[in-house]
């Protein structure tokens, strides 16, 4: 027998060519268009092939480089792929919050970030009480408030220093970004020039202690804003690039300025996408750090913080929620976060409790103990299609970033509006998206849970996103936060607070395949704004189904049968049915008659289900 120890896989079979793939799809396409059928337009601006291959990949002129090398598209470290597992703590009792930090250290969390809503709570004693007992140097701790950052730093770095701490070794940051406060509030915590003159002395404060980072860059604020991916990474580096801009200004080292910044990005369900912005955000960060000419190529680096979007989670069927923060947690990983906050699947709503912070936490301890994902560096590294998405999102991105910076900066942008339009542009459509059901969301958009009461599970105060406790006026527009769910959990929920809870009833007549596909669909059309659905096998008569609709006391009667049959069936109904709203699943050619004769209700995959459901809302006095 021959020896085929030496032989590469697949070295028996011939080489195709990309034309022979493409003659072989164009011919299965039996003369479809390839572009309208297979070719993906993505939110960001550029098109996604259906398939690649090694050629798609000899432009790239970054892949040689490896993991820990300039310009850091495959990761900070060249060993591993380790990253801390954070918890977040809102401070409400110090010593409550220390005991529960203490916890949470022993069941896998080395990252704990202490959230201080309340400016009373920011002294020397009570930081000191609140990091009692947490004094191994494997564990980052850090800190978001909303006001009094400075004297914040100066009592972490005075507690620091009475622990005798090793100021080189002690690892954790400040969500100190007076720059993402404008953009989501209109306005910092003062007037944006003296926010900044803070920021430097922030970083002063900290100056001795290289892996504890005071300037956040909270490029967050767009995921959960509905921005794309592209306009996220673009902005986010257009605001790294204004702190380094006014920050060397201000008599800062390009080296202090920029070891001194971290990234908080968010991470949607789009789970390519996301392992390929992290890649290409490293590559761009570093680019435009080594434009300022900084000492050594290592601050060039760009340290991360994920934090799994607010914007596709919803409050209704919560549970889904675990399976896209999974997700989540997988594209951050696996892109090479330093870092990484898994939001309890509850948060949204109420105040998440033991159990759903314990899953939090064990999504991101699967992937590490089990998965193994913190043992390989870079594992995409490669593949063509990923390759491919880094390589569009930098080039997207990229372009972005210089047209920012040809307006005068971000802060000249935010003022002339520019951000704030594209944000809102891209928001929009895919607002309209949601509302369409062209992107879906689980449980509220697309096959509800018709059964589920949740409005008294809910806390409207934790729902309502609540501004900064400053009181200033505005300098700018702010971006809108919210979540795709949003309008249609409002629907459903003025709905379970109605005096009565309309029954949707499906008269199903005619073509069986045909009423039964179209009834199943009308029963998660109506579902989505939580209306009583009752269904149907089948009427012998439309007669016999008008009297059972009158019999269950129904609000809406859906008509599901087959087109050729509506031209019938449909007046009949509407003439039996009386003042009962009558709507057609579908649309038949024969729309335009039966909207001549009254019946002006249609339900089909084009119809936008929350437009619609806002009507019959309307027209129920909900």
């Amino acid at each position: 027998m021959a020896d085929k120890t030496n032989q590469l896989l697949f070295s028996d079979f011939p080489k195709i060519s990309t034309q022979e793939w493409m003659d072989k799809i164009t011919a299965d396409l039996k003369g479809a268009d390839f572009e309208k059928k297979l070719v993906w337009r993505t939110n960001e601006g550029f098109n996604v092939q259906p398939f690649y291959r090694s050629e798609d990949l000899e432009s790239l002129n970054y892949l040689e480089s490896q993991p820990g090398q300039f310009p850091y598209v495959r990761g900070n470290n060249e060993k591993s792929n380790k990253w801390f597992v954070r918890q977040d703590i809102v401070v409400k009792d110090v010593k409550e919050a220390n005991e529960k930090a203490l916890t949470v250290l022993t069941k896998g969390v080395d990252s704990i970030g202490f959230v201080i809503e309340d400016k009373a709570l920011v002294s020397e004693a009570n930081i000191e009480a609140l990091l009692k007992n947490i004094i191994s140097d494997d564990v980052e701790i850090n800190f978001n408030a909303c006001c009094g950052n400075k004297e914040l730093v100066e009592s972490v770095v005075a507690v620091l220093n009475k622990m005798n701490r090793t100021h080189a070794e002690v690892k954790g940051s400040i969500n100190f970004d007076p720059i993402g406060n404008l953009t989501i509030n209109g306005k910092a915590c003062c007037e944006t020039e003296k926010a900044i003159d803070r920021v430097k002395e922030v970083a002063e404060v900290a100056k001795n202690f290289p892996q504890f980072r005071t300037v956040a860059v909270n490029a967050r604020h767009f995921n959960n804003a509905g921005a794309s991916i592209v306009q996220e990474l673009a902005f986010g580096l257009s605001m790294g690039n204004e702190y380094m801009t006014q920050l060397t200004e201000r008599g800062m080292s390009v080296n202090d300025v920029a070891a001194n910044i971290k990234f908080n990005f968010g991470i949607s369900g789009n789970y390519f996408m996301e392992i390929a912005k992290l890649r290409a955000g490293r590559m761009l960060w570093a680019k435009i750090v080594e434009a300022y000419k900084p000492t050594g190529v290592e601050v060039c680096k760009m340290h991360i913080h994920s934090e799994t979007s607010d914007w596709n989670k919803t409050i209704f069927d919560p549970n889904v929620n675990m399976l896209r923060t999974q997700t989540e947690a997988m594209s951050a990983t696996l892109g090479g976060t330093q870092s990484l906050t898994v939001q309890p699947y509850d948060s949204l709503y109420k105040d998440s409790d033991e159990f759903s912070e314990r899953i939090a936490r064990n999504q991101q301890l699967l992937l590490k103990e089990e998965s193994h994902f913190e043992k390989i560096v870079d594992p995409s590294a490669g593949s063509y299609y990923i390759e491919n998405l880094t390589n569009s999102i930098a080039e997207q991105a990229w372009a972005l970033f210089v047209e920012v910076e040809e307006k005068g900066g971000y802060l000249a942008a935010m003022k002339e509006g520019f951000i704030q339009g594209l944000v809102k542009e891209t928001a929009e459509k895919r607002r309209k998206a949601v509302a369409t059901r062209r992107e879906n969301l689980l449980g509220t958009n697309q096959f509800p849970n018709t059964g589920e009461i949740i409005s008294g599970n809910i806390d409207a105060k934790k729902i309502v996103k609540s501004a900064c406790c400053c009181d200033e006026g505005k300098e700018v527009e702010p971006i809108n936060l919210f979540r795709g769910a949003q309008d249609f959990e409002e629907l459903r929920l003025a709905t379970e607070n109605a005096a009565k809870r309309p029954k949707v009833f499906m008269l199903t007549y005619g073509n069986l395949a045909m009423r039964l596909a179209r009834s199943q669909f009308s029963g998660n059309f109506f579902g989505c704004a939580g209306y009583e659905i009752q269904d149907n096998l089948g009427f012998e008569t439309i007669e016999a189904g008008v009297e059972a609709a009158k019999a269950a006391k129904a609000d809406i009667v859906v008509l599901c049968s087959s087109d050729d049959e509506y031209a019938e069936a449909a007046p009949k109904a509407k003439e039996l049915l009386g003042d009962t709203p009558l709507v057609i699943a579908g649309a038949p050619a024969c729309a335009d008659e039966l909207k001549a004769k009254g019946i002006t209700n249609f339900v089909n995959v084009r119809s936008n289900v929350l437009e619609t459901l806002q009507g019959f809302n309307s027209l129920l006095n909900i």
